[in-house]
């Protein structure tokens, strides 16, 4: 008669010369499928460590590729024509390109013309919208705090980006400092906020609230 012993992690099979019966040999699956799921787990999450450690990018599709260069091909126009830095973005729906937008700062005088704000502004035109509904945001770089405001204010469905802020730092456009800026108390700020008359200021808000055909957003 076969014995056997099962633990939480190991099934010992105690034999005594006969063949193992088919109790003990159904037992030995359930212990190999165990021990494989285990072993899958292992490799799943040691290869996701991997990846995180050495900065692996899962591989876009081609369509998303696609849209990318074009982001980048706009970042490029620009720079050559002097519009400004390095920066292109386009806005997509339903599989089209609605909306064009490259760096033109130092072109226009204007510090918000960042890549993904001109974006904005041409495919909210071409939709006659104040908000991107269902549409995509391919930027040739991550966008800075005044630009991640944009989008969240346009409320796209999704941002994809190329270089992240360590790459835009390299080549010296640092907004990092901008988002440390962020957390810090107003007076500390490098800029000092300070509030000022908020009672002559709330009289705005007080006629919005009463305003009764306003559009809201």
């Amino acid at each position: 008669m076969v014995k056997y012993k099962v633990g939480d992690d190991k099934l010992e099979f105690l034999k005594n010369g006969k063949s193992p019966s088919k109790i003990s040999v159904s037992l030995t699956v359930i212990y190999i499928q165990k021990m494989c799921n285990s072993f899958n787990k292992k490799f799943l999450d040691e290869a996701a460590k991997a990846m995180e450690e050495n900065n692996f990018e899962p591989v876009p599709d081609a369509k998303n590729i696609e849209f990318m260069s074009e982001a980048v091909k706009a970042a490029i126009k620009g720079m050559e024509a002097n519009e400004g830095g390095p920066f292109g973005c386009i806005i997509v729906k339903d599989g089209k390109i609605v909306g064009h937008g490259n760096n033109k700062v130092t072109s226009t005088n204007d510090p918000t013309a960042h890549a993904e704000v001109t974006a904005i502004r041409d495919a909210c035109k071409r939709l006659n919208s104040f908000q991107l509904d269902g549409c995509i945001v391919y930027t040739s770089c991550e966008p800075c705090p005044m630009c991640l405001g944009a989008i969240y204010w346009a409320r796209p469905d999704k941002v994809y980006y190329g270089c992240n802020q360590q790459d835009a730092t390299d080549i010296g456009f640092d907004d990092s400092f901008i988002y440390k800026e962020i957390a810090l108390p107003y007076e500390k700020r490098s800029i000092p906020f300070e509030q000022c008359a908020r009672d002559i200021a709330l009289e705005a808000f007080k006629k919005w609230q009463a305003k009764e055909d306003k559009t809201l957003y």
